[in-house]
């Protein structure tokens, strides 16, 4: 057997709630769920991608990475947490793909006190705050630049459409916070499933109401259904994306449709356009060099982001907490939730990590950059 199992494996029998009993091992264990089948697919398949170029150890120790798939359905994924939990006595537990997915999975680390590395945006409730962090980037920091891009445009009127879920739910709530004090006000909002393969009833909506821009509360390719639908039905305004749906997969699957959106991203979409010292910069170029030798030329993916970060972040975290504790003990979850807190500037592709009791994503405005989609390539907007 290698130090690094990588094994990707269907989901087996709800388990029992038992905690598990946790004993010294020669390895750190890390249960990763992700949705690398169903409607979130394109974000979860980077994911999984991503993992090959992580470490096979850290700080000496070999990292067993086991890899299971959920869906992106939430019963799932806690069947997933479970198992890490009783079956692999994870030490570290990631996941999911989406924010659902991600709140189940935080719901189990919390509950075993195992740390936990969410791979979407969540809502960080006091239950979930101890044991959680979130790689991506909050929905405000990424919010406040588009809305500051809204207002320098003379926006006026959104419509927004997101959705029928909880990541829908965060990017509206977000708009109604920050957009509407600053004199942007909401003229409609429609939602749609994640599934849905026509938003035309909502789209008609969101036209007659005759907003200044849209805003997009989607992820992955889905993303692309309403951008190409309002195009398509002749809608000429600014239409804005979140940073769910920062990948090479939305110019591809919404084509024409795709020019001139204006999409808040993570700063690994864009390393090239970052000055040289920008932290973000080298891990940025270090991950998109080695993920589009694999994987062809603009394959690049900021979901692929949220778990090579994750590993970044642990190569600071795994020594410190080594330092007190051995792996597979209840003191070793400890100690990497106490080394979360202590270690300072952690650089990444998506952001440079500061995590407090408080801030569980701990990242700033360095994590969120603008862009534009120009002759079917991101560029950074104006």
């Amino acid at each position: 057997m290698t130090k690094h199992h990588l094994a990707i494996a269907a989901v087996a029998a709800s388990l029992a709630l038992a905690a598990p009993a946790f004993a010294q091992t020669s390895d750190i264990t890390i249960g990763i769920t992700t949705s690398t089948t169903g409607p979130a697919a394109a974000l979860g398949i980077p994911e999984r991608n991503a993992l090959e170029f992580v470490p096979k150890e850290i700080g000496g120790v070999p990292l067993k990475i086991i890899v299971l798939d959920d869906g992106g359905d939430p019963t799932t994924a806690t069947t997933n947490a479970r198992r890490f939990m009783t079956e692999s006595k994870a030490d570290i537990i990631m996941g999911s793909a989406v924010t659902p997915t991600s709140i189940a999975v935080s719901n189990v680390a919390n509950e075993a006190g195992i740390p936990h590395f969410a791979l979407s945006p969540l809502p960080i409730t006091p239950e979930r705050a101890k044991w959680s962090v979130a790689m991506p980037q909050p929905v405000p920091i990424v919010g406040k630049v588009m809305y500051d891009h809204m207002k320098s445009k003379g926006i006026k009127t959104i419509g927004y459409i997101g959705y029928s879920d909880s990541y829908g739910d965060l990017w509206f709530n977000d708009l109604k916070t920050q957009a509407v004090p600053m004199g942007i006000n909401i003229a409609a909002e429609e939602r749609f499933a994640r599934p849905d393969t026509s938003v035309t009833g909502q789209v008609l909506k969101l036209i007659a109401a005759n907003p200044d821009a849209i805003l997009v509360g989607a992820s992955g390719t889905a993303a692309a259904l309403p951008q190409t639908e309002l195009r398509d039905k002749g809608y000429k305004g600014l239409i804005y994306q979140t940073h769910g749906a920062a990948s090479m997969d939305f110019i591809r699957i919404a084509g024409k449709a795709a020019e001139g959106v204006l999409m808040a991203s993570g700063p690994v979409m864009y390393p090239e356009g970052q000055a040289d010292t920008a932290l973000t910069k080298k891990p940025g170029m270090t991950l998109n060099t080695a993920y589009e030798a694999k994987y062809g030329p603009n394959s690049r993916s900021q979901f692929a982001g949220h778990s090579y970060d994750a590993f970044e972040v642990l190569k600071r975290v795994i020594p410190t907490a080594l330092k007190t504790a051995k792996p597979g003990t209840p003191e070793f979850r400890e100690a990497i939730r106490q080394a979360l807190l202590t270690e300072r500037e952690i650089a990444a592709t998506q952001g440079v990590y500061n995590f407090t009791e408080k801030d569980r994503y701990g990242l700033d405005e360095r994590s969120r950059i603008l862009l534009t989609v120009k002759d079917g390539k991101y560029v950074l907007a104006q």
